[in-house]
């Protein structure tokens, strides 16, 4: 009887490591390939619902077996277990930074503190960025948030549990209490999610997120992994089987329509995710399903022993490799592979240099090994990694010396361009928007030979016409054209050099602005009368893009209004070419969209750009400008039929 239990607690934890496969390349899939698995940040209820499971399943044995919770032993296991490879994971990636990233030295202090203390996503919500914006400065250390989480629930759950138990007794009372917080926990979410702007408390908090660990909790409850019947009936069996394929598959569905930014996602989706992902826990750990043998493989067992590693290195391995090679979009599978074989290669050394050796106490005699140079060769793997370790933490000092609070950013080159730009901007703005109804006109371009044009220009109007190299034509034109546009960091870049072509152009744009953005900011133009019957869109730099993110932006403009959509260029990024495929999808079969071809006109001109390859330099701005200026007018011209 003991061998088969024995044998079947084997089998459940081998299926385990299939579903933590599954998640966290779901997660990894995210990150290299946004585009094409969208939901894949979901990844992470099946992680939470997990560790309820599983912690919950092991201090209810030990309750009901009547012996102590063993609360100290069970504190120093999970510090064995996770506090050293994630303190070598921040030693190791400091280093990084120190050495050769130093612009994201901002904050180091906080993230190297916070993480320690498990309390890092508490900081992320005050101090972070979206875990949703890939471009703007992300972090090496975002997606530690989870191990926070974890860690709260580690420090509390032994007590919580405990009390569940002498208070309501029953397991199914105590499951009961457990998912009515869960259902708090999404109503939490629900209730405190305002928009796509602000995700941050709801994404990061503890108390928003609870509900996945919960229903993992709830489920220890009422399905113990040691008391459940192997020897299933046929129809009992095929009906586990059944519910564990619709789970899986709604699983799948869900990780490519949902986005981390879409209202349903914080309003109910993620709550039903966790349904799916709880009762795909459920079949797994019953013996009498086939779903566990199913998911045990040598790759899944490999891959799900070596998950915590795999998920503390992809974050690093993907934000420092995309530093140095710039060309990402044009080889975006080959790259991606690139990034996943380093990430598993970092894995692998931490598994085996530093949660295997721990795990199996050889480091307890560290400090008597390295003064005992004799005895070195008897422990290599221990002396190799203690020496990397130990030199990481001394370069580790000298950056968290270094770093700068958050709040002080250093400024860059392009940093301080874009910023001078934008004040422009907001003069020039003021002064637009105090022409009452210079946008309540149908303007169109006017029909003029260069040489009747020229004699129209002013001599501002003909130096600008030659500092972008203009026909004088276009540039009487784009005089007679009022434009309003709405964009990210590139278009802060380029508004002043719009301003001074157009007749009458307002540009709303902001640094790291995403495209879900764009609605509301487009609404609120139009009730203040600022809204053209030209508008331009400059978004798609930061994420990619969705149809329905596209939809709802016309949507906004009304089908009144030309939009001129500019594409995107950022090599750096995965989504430049999906971005960029979207735009022109939009465009052909549109009769209001028209395509901008910024990445046709700048792919092969590198010394357009600045460091970042991303934003245009003045030589860039003024390609840019001409690019915009020749294709809105051409446009005005000869319109779609």
């Amino acid at each position: 009887m003991q061998t088969a239990k024995t044998s079947s607690h084997r089998r459940y934890i081998t299926g385990i490591d299939g579903l933590r496969t599954l998640a966290v390349l779901g997660v990894i899939a995210y990150h290299l390939l946004p585009a094409a698995l969208p939901g894949g940040f979901l990844g992470v209820p099946i992680f939470f619902g997990l560790t309820g499971y599983l912690v919950t399943d092991s201090f209810l044995n030990l309750i009901n077996k009547g012996t102590s919770l063993a609360v100290n032993h069970f504190y120093k296991r999970r510090i064995q277990r996770l506090y050293p490879a994630l303190v070598a994971m921040l030693a190791l990636t400091s280093t990084y930074i120190t050495l050769f990233a130093r612009n994201l030295l901002v904050g180091l202090r906080g993230t190297i503190v916070t993480n320690l203390l498990y309390v890092y996503n508490w900081f992320e919500i005050n101090h972070g960025q979206s875990y949703f914006d890939r471009f703007n400065g992300e972090s090496p250390f975002t997606h530690l948030w989870t191990l926070s989480i974890e860690g709260q629930f580690y420090l509390f759950w032994p007590f919580i549990i405990w009390g569940l138990v002498k208070l309501f007794k029953r397991r199914s009372r105590v499951a009961g209490a457990l998912m009515v917080g869960a259902v708090i926990s999404a109503l939490l979410m629900a209730v405190l999610f305002k928009d796509a702007n602000q995700v941050n408390r709801v994404y990061y908090g503890t108390d928003t997120r609870a509900f996945s660990i919960l229903m993992g909790a709830a489920l220890a409850a009422v399905w113990p992994a040691n008391h459940l019947n192997a020897n299933l009936h046929a129809d009992g069996r095929r009906l586990l089987n059944w519910v564990g394929g619709i789970s899986l598959l709604v699983m799948f569905i869900l990780y490519w329509v949902m986005t981390g930014t879409s209202t349903f996602t914080y309003r109910g989706g993620m709550f039903l995710f966790s349904i799916f992902a709880t009762a795909m826990i459920a079949v797994i750990v019953h013996p009498g399903a086939s779903w566990n043998k199913w998911l045990t493989n040598p790759v899944f067992n490999w891959v799900g022993k070596r998950s915590y590693g795999i998920y503390l290195y992809q974050f690093p391995v993907m934000i420092f490799y995309e530093q140095r090679v710039v060309n990402i979009a044009q080889h975006t599978v080959l790259n991606a592979l690139a990034e996943l074989v380093l990430i598993l290669l970092l894995a692998e050394l931490s598994y085996r240099f530093i949660e295997q050796p721990i795990a199996h106490g050889r480091f307890t005699s560290w400090w008597a090994t390295v003064r005992a140079p004799k005895t070195w060769r008897q422990y290599p793997r221990e002396v190799i990694t203690s020496t990397v370790l130990v030199l990481a933490s001394l370069i580790t000092m000298v950056g968290y010396a270094q770093a700068t609070p958050r709040k002080k950013p250093p400024v860059d080159a392009v940093t301080k361009h874009i910023k001078a730009a934008g004040k422009q901007t907001d003069k020039k703005n003021r002064e637009v928007a105090a022409q009452k109804g210079a946008f309540d006109a149908s303007e169109k371009a006017t029909v003029q030979t260069n040489q009747k044009a020229n004699k129209q220009l002013s001599a501002q109007q003909k130096k600008l016409a030659k500092a972008f190299d203009l026909q004088p034509a276009t540039m009487l034109s784009a005089q007679h054209i009022s434009l309003t546009a709405v964009g990210d960091s590139v278009l802060v870049d380029n508004a002043d050099s719009l301003q001074q072509v157009f007749g009458h152009a307002y540009a709303d744009a902001k640094v790291g602005r995403q495209v879900w953005e764009a609605p509301s900011v487009i609404q609120s133009l139009k009730k203040r009368h600022l809204l053209a019957s030209t508008v331009l869109i400059n978004l798609g730099t930061n994420s990619p893009l969705t149809q329905t993110q596209i939809d709802a932006v016309l949507k906004a403009v009304g089908p009144k209004r030309k939009v001129f959509w500019v594409n995107t260029m950022v090599p750096t990024k995965t989504w430049q070419n999906q971005v960029n495929d979207l735009i022109a999808l939009n465009a052909k079969r549109s009769k209001q969209v028209y395509l901008v071809d910024w990445y046709g006109a700048s792919h092969d001109q590198p010394s357009w750009f600045g460091p970042d390859h991303v934003h245009p330099n003045p030589q860039g701005s003024v390609a840019y400008t001409r690019l915009v200026t020749n294709t809105v007018v051409q446009k005005s011209i000869s319109p779609k039929k």
